[in-house]
């Protein structure tokens, strides 16, 4: 397996830290998840007994890890968690930047004992500044105060939150990044290094095209009403059996492609259609000659209609299409899961794909505390330490 000769550990909860790690599993990675002898809160989402077997929230961001719990907050923990951090590859966490400072538990506190560690913080708002120790979710982090939301969300609507999880899996995802790009240092150098990501800028990232057009010329381009949007054939269209979908012009030969295939070639010649087309008034002349023409089409019809002239389009599909969706399955949008109890069920699948060399889920999510005394004995605790740490309760 791609990372199978790297140890990770996770003390993180919710999405962002625990779905970095999550891929790391999938691709190979020992995976240690340490929680409080309360749990990740995502264990509460759903029930994980054998009626219903699989948290499916939980196991999504945390399959194939191993489980440990620890009391940090007990010299005992503490010492246990840096024990086995001792021959960790990587260690990732989205304790918030003062919690890990007050535990010694922070970068600068470890550094100099374990050089070799990729140390990983996933914060909201970064490690400095005047909100370092802010708390965020992806919703109000990435989604509300990085200006993804203002963006896309026309303003002649009600503003909407994002999906759960939304921007915490583009964060995992940058995390990830970071970690892998760290690793490739260490391998010339022999020395780990910090690496942080903020759900504030993965948000920025993420509304690039935006902010790179702002940073340069002041202009703030967002979401519009449909009826003011500038492109005649970019957008949602609804057909006759009340679909919708989204139509994407990439060169000036789609604006005639189109016209000829709807039947409007006339169109083409126009003066008025001269691309590009700057007058609004003609945009939703052009747009509501597109919005007729499709409304006497299926969505099937249509989509064949488009695609034929090679030009981008795709259905708005519902959670259900996309599970039926042949090419979903193709594309590997889903992987088999183990779901604790002796089955297993599908499941997400991890965004990148190795051609020949399988991956996927190690194994199910852990249960709370599952893996504690194996993990504390690898760590170099004897039999007699870890009833000591269970004893004290710094354990579980």
């Amino acid at each position: 397996m791609l990372l199978s000769d790297l140890k990770v550990v996770e003390w993180s909860t919710w999405i962002a830290g625990p779905g970095c790690a999550a891929v790391m599993a999938d691709w190979g990675a020992k995976v240690i998840k340490i929680e409080s002898a309360t749990g990740d809160a995502t264990r509460t989402f759903w029930p994980d007994t054998a009626e219903s077997p699989g948290n499916p929230i939980f196991s999504n961001e945390n399959r194939g890890k191993r489980g440990v719990v620890l009391d940090v907050g007990k010299p005992e923990g503490r010492d246990a968690l840096i024990a086995i951090l001792k021959d960790a590859d990587v260690f990732v966490t989205n304790v918030r930047p003062g919690a890990l400072k007050r535990a010694r538990l922070d970068y600068e506190s470890l550094q100099a004992a374990l050089p070799r560690l990729i140390y990983a913080n996933v914060t909201g708002y970064g490690l400095t500044g005047p909100e370092a120790d802010m708390p965020a979710f992806d919703l109000t982090g990435f989604w509300t105060r990085s200006g993804v939301a203002h963006a896309t969300i026309p303003p002649d609507q009600e503003p909407f939150t994002c999906r759960p999880g939304f921007g915490d899996h583009v964060t995992a995802l940058a995390t990830l990044s970071g970690i892998l790009a760290a690793l490739h240092e260490r391998h010339r150098t022999g020395s780990g290094r910090q690496v942080e990501t903020a759900l504030i800028r993965a948000g920025c990232y993420a509304l690039g095209w935006d902010y790179s057009i702002h940073l340069r010329y002041g202009q703030a381009v967002t979401a519009q009403p449909r009826d003011d949007r500038p492109a005649a054939l970019g957008g949602f269209f609804r057909t006759k059996d009340d679909r919708w979908f989204c139509m994407a012009t990439r060169g000036p030969r789609d604006f005639p492609a189109v016209m000829a295939a709807i039947g409007r070639a006339d169109l083409i010649d126009d003066p008025r259609c001269v691309l590009p087309i700057t007058d609004l008034a003609v945009v939703r002349e052009i747009r509501a000659v597109l919005d007729a023409k499709f409304a006497t089409l299926t969505l099937a019809e249509a989509l064949a209609l488009i695609q034929a002239v090679d030009v981008i389009c795709a259905p708005m599909a519902t959670l259900d299409d996309v599970v039926a969706d042949p090419t979903a399955h193709a594309a590997g949008c889903f992987v088999e899961t183990p779901d604790g109890w002796g089955g297993s069920f599908k499941a997400p699948a991890a965004p990148v794909r190795f051609p020949a060399t399988p991956t996927g889920p190690a194994g199910p999510a852990p249960k709370l505390g599952q893996h504690t005394q194996d993990v504390l004995r690898e760590a170099g605790f004897s039999d007699e330490a870890v009833k000591a740490l269970f004893a004290s309760g710094a354990a579980l």
